[in-house]
């Protein structure tokens, strides 16, 4: 099944605005396809577009920082309080850029992470190996309590970038998604190929996995972005997911 939309009139936003101020009367207003539907999914040409796409915006954005230490010190509140013990806590970032998130939790006393990206300055930076996150890296199977990710928009196939991250952790981890309606549809790109509004993702997850995994979302304000985020935290329910 293909959840995709078609994008009209996105060539001409400047001739949308105007007709738009000519309607604003009426109440009616002139949208792009995207803005009417709760999942969409880029197409790209094949692998290696999407590929050079991501590299190319990863250098263009390389000190641009979309985590938080608020958001992810709430994160990993949770996660300590859902483990109960006091023992190390340890975490793989996926789409990490500049190693924001990885250095700023391994610096919060009882955690360690390291982190990924699909681009060749991953190797400028500390605690993070070049890697697509839709790969599988058999040394990372079962290897990790928590993987965390802001950059699931980032991925070409969605559904196979969280298997492969459900199956990183170990029995009882995480994964946790720092999601806001910037991840929908209205902002899904070249460069950010996969939008799904908040309320929807639930039942996108549900559709995917089904009773494979539990979710469960804590809900607050991302303070760089002024903007509400959710954190969801998904649990695999089976020995693999497939």
């Amino acid at each position: 099944m293909h959840y995709r939309s078609v994008e009209v009139g996105s060539h001409m936003p400047s001739a949308r605005r105007l007709l738009n101020k000519v309607l604003k009367p009426t109440g009616r207003e002139i949208v792009r396809s995207k803005d009417l539907v709760d999942f969409y999914l880029h197409d790209y040409r094949d692998y290696e577009h999407y590929r050079q796409t991501q590299e190319f915006h990863n250098i263009r954005k390389i000190n641009d920082v979309w985590a938080d230490e608020e958001t992810l010190t709430l994160m990993c509140d949770e996660l300590r309080s859902a483990f109960g013990d006091d023992r190390l806590i340890r975490g793989l970032c996926h789409g990490s850029r500049n190693g924001f998130e990885q250095k700023f939790i391994s610096s919060l006393t009882g955690f360690d992470a390291i982190g990924t990206d699909i681009s060749k300055t991953a190797a400028d930076f500390d605690r993070t190996v070049q890697w697509d996150f839709h790969d599988v890296n058999p040394e990372w199977v079962g290897a990790f309590d928590f993987v965390y990710s802001n950059s699931h928009d980032q991925g070409w196939n969605p559904r196979a970038a969280l298997a492969a991250w459900l199956n990183q952790t170990r029995d009882g981890g995480f994964v946790v998604l720092e999601h806001t309606e910037n991840h929908g549809p209205r902002n899904a790109s070249e460069m950010d190929p996969f939008g799904v509004r908040p309320i929807v993702l639930p039942y996108v997850l549900t559709m995917w996995f089904g009773m494979d995994i539990s979710m469960r979302f804590v809900k607050a304000r991302k303070p760089n972005k002024n903007i509400d985020v959710w954190l969801f935290f998904l649990k695999r329910n089976v020995a693999s997911i497939e």
